[in-house]
């Protein structure tokens, strides 16, 4: 589960100032805000029906509202469902059931009694070896049950039947799902269909063939947490798509094959920036890989785009890569429960995610079924 980064270089006027909320078929100016460069891209057509093939992205340099600015770009969004390259229309929020319950025996992170979504840590997690071994069983089970999740991905099944099934799996080992009460979130994972970045909420919506779906998966086992994600075709998905799917994860793992002890973090995000682009794709600034142990969300932060941030990578160290790559634009909108982040421009988003421990000579993903 991605942590969010909040920029705050407004330096040009080629710099969107938008990360809005929609309210039914409107949208609000949000706390959020979001000011990389525009170097984002938007879709082509190929010639073949739901094809895509990025191109250049044009920004009006004119000087809007974040309203105006959202409000357009909806209006595209909904111009796209009546085009033939969109099989599938926008996503619409569905039904979301009440919160599943967990025994109480089963041990709980301390935020899920607060209910307030906890800062970031400003430690490293570095466990000792006892620590590493529950980090280990902790990431094990994460990685089973999000294999599991991945086999239900079909047309008709609901993203709500998806996290019933993950809840139980979970808690039938004796663990505690992460994001069930994680500042709110009201479910037991996250599932985040095309356009959505990250922390889809599952709902009554059924998945439709052609659909991409980013499961994400946490579990709290023994004290220690366990993250990965990954996304998953539903039916018969467009080329296009699979090609994003596919490039995504090759950038996870070159992201990870930089990883040792005495490594620069920045390495991560030149590495992934490099391939993303190589492709024609884009990767989102606005959420980070993040230190995990213990503590859900810690330092290091890890940035997934080019980036000068200082720090060495220390023997121990545990911590997700999670790179979100997109077709268009990497700006986005935000649903009004505050989690479902889209694409603005409407065009899909894969993401992956693996927790690893940095080793003398490399690392090892632990999260790997």
């Amino acid at each position: 589960m991605a942590s969010t980064v909040f920029l705050s270089s407004f330096s040009s006027s080629s710099s969107l100032q938008l990360c809005s909320s929609f309210y039914g078929e409107y949208l609000a100016s949000s706390r959020c805000f979001i000011g990389a460069p525009v170097t984002s891209s938007s879709l082509s057509l190929s010639g073949k029906k739901n094809s895509f093939s990025p191109r250049k992205f044009q920004i009006s340099s004119k000087k809007v509202s974040g309203l105006e600015e959202a409000i357009r770009i909806r209006r595209m969004r909904e111009l796209e469902t009546t085009s033939k390259v969109r099989r599938n229309p926008p996503l619409r929020r569905g039904r979301v059931s009440p919160r599943l319950l967990v025994p109480d025996h089963i041990p709980r992170p301390p935020y899920v009694e607060s209910g307030v979504l906890p800062d970031i840590s400003s430690e490293f997690q570095i466990p000792g070896p006892e620590g590493i071994a529950k980090m280990k069983a902790a990431c094990e089970l994460a990685a089973r049950v999000l294999e599991y999740a991945g086999t239900l991905v079909k047309p008709s099944v609901t993203t709500n039947e998806i996290d019933k099934a993950v809840h139980n799996m979970i808690i039938e080992a004796g663990a505690y799902p992460s994001p069930l009460g994680y500042g709110g979130f009201p479910k037991s994972v996250c599932t985040s269909v095309n356009e959505c970045m990250c922390h889809g909420i599952p709902d009554s919506r059924q998945l439709q063939s052609g659909d991409i779906i980013n499961i994400d998966v946490t579990v709290y086992l023994d004290g220690y947490h366990g993250d990965t994600s990954k996304t998953f075709f539903c039916g018969d998905v467009d080329e296009g798509f699979k090609r994003l799917v596919k490039v995504t994860e090759e950038c996870l793992e070159k992201g990870i094959a930089v990883c040792k002890d005495g490594a620069s973090f920045k390495k991560i995000g030149k590495r992934i920036s490099e391939h993303a682009e190589k492709y024609g794709f884009n990767v989102v600034e606005r959420f980070v890989g993040h230190g995990v142990g213990p503590v859900f969300h810690s330092e290091p932060l890890i940035y997934h785009y080019r980036n000068d941030e200082p720090g060495l990578m220390v023997e121990g160290q545990t911590f997700t890569i999670e790179p979100i790559l997109t077709i268009g634009t990497t700006e986005c909108v935000t649903w009004p429960d505050n989690w479902t982040t889209l694409t603005a421009d409407g065009g899909v988003a894969a993401q992956c995610e693996h927790t690893i421990l940095i080793t003398r000579t490399g690392s090892e993903i632990l999260t790997k079924c």
